[in-house]
């Protein structure tokens, strides 16, 4: 990786080139040296940024496995967890560094087991805070804390789990910070735990030149329509938002019932469906996935070219959130919001004053006239698509 603020040991370096990463992004540019000087940080950076690798390759550069514990990644979700952790031990192959995934959903005492021999912790509050309580670990040697995806953490309600983790720590250690919005209570929560940190604001990597946003006034009604109408038309992978868990299950099972093979993804399913559902769509054995806000977080799939705000969400920050799902790894992609009622007019408003320029209106009326409701389905998944099966929708490459 060449970068003219900082220099890797040949070690990574040939382990990133191998990947095909030989050039710093901006924010690993800012933040690598930053915490390899000893620096608390603050990084409002997006998902893509290359900030799990601006964090990951200076612990990793500065630990060895006869060191102990040292290192301690929170995360909000389980599917994230694994993913950090997975970027670790790719990137730490050699060093023998002991990397524990650590989350709810599977057996506590083979994690509690695991974590004898840990250099590096990668949890999700809750589960953490349980072997916490059962004496299973102790953080007392951790050198390097950091909170990612801290946003979203807040959402989830895990802020006062973070402090109750963070109270546990020494006295000396580093925090470093990542958070997609910083919000006010973000900023309380930086004021709090960091010390004169380096502080990094990137701009959205929303791109106009990439993303297409467009939105529709519809009526209540006519909404559900008009979104399996935009569905039939071409696509590959599409998610469609909703700010309610049960409204992803009703969408799901009425655009299954039209055709379009769609399923469900929110907090009350459990872990276990969670990854099912995502394993099924990143594979491409259904094309449509609803979902929560929470439930879609930490979901890195690069094919996904449209996404649908069938519910508007209430702030600024979920929508930059949302439409960032789509024009990912250079390819374009585009963001659709439905506004039916009175009170979606009223947050979509603010999202139309930041996005001034970039958000156009059409008309839902032609979509409707010029789309057929498509045949129901008999059957679904790619190898059940043989003889009167109604296939999914024309796939193109943007």
């Amino acid at each position: 990786m060449k970068s003219q603020s900082f220099v890797l040991s040949e070690e990574i370096t040939r382990l990133l080139e191998a990947q095909g990463i030989t050039v710093a992004t901006p924010v690993q540019e800012e933040i690598i040296p930053a915490i390899a000087n000893g620096q608390d940080v603050l990084a409002q950076s997006e998902t893509g940024s290359g900030k799990t690798l601006s964090f990951a390759i200076p612990i990793i550069e500065q630990l060895k496995k006869r060191d102990g514990l040292k290192a301690l990644v929170l995360v909000p979700t389980r599917e994230l967890a694994t993913q950090v952790a997975g970027e670790f031990v790719k990137f730490s192959a050699g060093k023998h560094l002991g990397i524990v995934p650590v989350y709810g959903g599977v057996s506590i005492n083979t994690q509690a087991a695991k974590l004898r021999q840990a250099n590096i912790i990668v949890a999700t509050p809750g589960r953490l805070i349980d072997l916490i309580n059962r004496n299973a670990v102790r953080l007392n040697s951790i050198r390097y804390f950091v909170c990612d995806e801290a946003d979203r953490m807040l959402d989830m309600g895990f802020i006062r789990d973070v402090e109750r983790i963070a109270a546990q720590l020494p006295a000396q250690h580093q925090t470093l910070l990542f958070s997609a919005t910083v919000p006010k209570e973000i900023e309380k929560l930086a004021a709090k735990y960091l010390h004169n940190p380096k502080n990094v604001r990137f701009a959205s990597t929303v791109k106009p030149i990439f993303l297409r946003q467009v939105y529709y006034r519809v009526t209540p009604e006519a909404k559900l329509d008009l979104l399996a109408a935009l569905l039939g038309q071409e696509r590959q992978l599409a998610i469609i938002f909703c700010n309610r868990k049960h409204i992803t299950v009703k969408v799901s099972k009425k655009l299954t019932e039209m055709g379009i093979q769609a399923r469900a993804l929110n907090g009350n399913m459990s872990q276990p469906q969670r990854e099912k559902v995502t394993d099924d769509f990143r594979r491409e054995k259904f094309t449509v996935l609803v979902a929560t806000d929470v439930a879609a977080r930490g979901l890195h799939i690069d094919d996904v070219s449209h996404v649908y705000n069938y519910e508007i969400p209430k702030d600024v920050e979920s929508y930059t959130h949302r439409v960032g799902r789509t024009a990912r790894a250079g390819q374009k992609g585009e963001a659709v919001s439905l506004v039916a009622t009175e009170e979606e007019r009223k947050f979509f408003k603010q999202i139309l004053f930041k996005y001034q320029g970039e958000i156009t209106l059409k008309e839902s009326g032609d979509v409707l006239v010029r789309t057929p409701r498509p045949a129901p389905a008999p059957m679904q998944g790619k190898e059940q698509r043989r003889g009167g099966e109604v296939p999914k929708g024309r796939r193109h490459r943007r």
